[in-house]
């Protein structure tokens, strides 16, 4: 299924759905974040996906990053709660969903890099080639909120 992004659009689509998904921000021993080419819509993301019935936040975040990249993590810290209405996903099959994401740093504990149906590319990124990377900026913030180490959870 194919999907396209509205962020601060005026002539997006309304929002006729919303649902609980999470991602990682994972860095490795050298300092690379883990990040993922999406297939539904060609950008890079970090991983991550919707919680599902009968699991946990963590569960998910667990099951999503293994399912999208082969690595095994484990949840350390929450990085933040992305629910910004100004950003709607609408889907091929009619779903317009307003983004609510909960960011969470993960440390990773094995596995080995692999795409999967929803990642045409896995990447351990050096953190000065993320800009080059074509991020939407949804994904962009949270990946700054990750490398700021805050002090408090970012809440939108």
């Amino acid at each position: 299924m194919t999907r396209t992004d509205y962020y601060n659009d005026p002539n997006a689509p309304a929002a006729n759905s919303i649902g609980v998904a999470v991602s990682a921000f994972t860095v490795n021993e050298r300092g690379e974040l883990l990040m993922i080419r999406r297939t539904d819509n060609d950008l890079y993301a970090l991983p991550g996906g919707n919680l599902e019935l009968g699991e946990t936040l963590s569960q998910a975040l667990v099951r999503e990053v293994q399912e999208e990249t082969g690595v095994d993590v484990e949840v350390v810290e929450l990085i933040g709660v992305y629910s910004n209405p100004r950003h709607v996903i609408a889907y091929d099959d009619g779903e317009v969903r307003q983004e609510f994401s909960i960011c969470f740093r993960a440390r990773p504990t094995g596995g080995d890099l692999r795409t999967s149906s929803e990642s045409k590319e896995v990447h351990w990124v050096p953190r000065e080639r993320i800009a080059d990377l074509n991020v939407h900026p949804s994904i962009h913030l949270r990946i700054l909120h990750g490398f700021e180490e805050r002090q408090s959870a970012f809440f939108q």
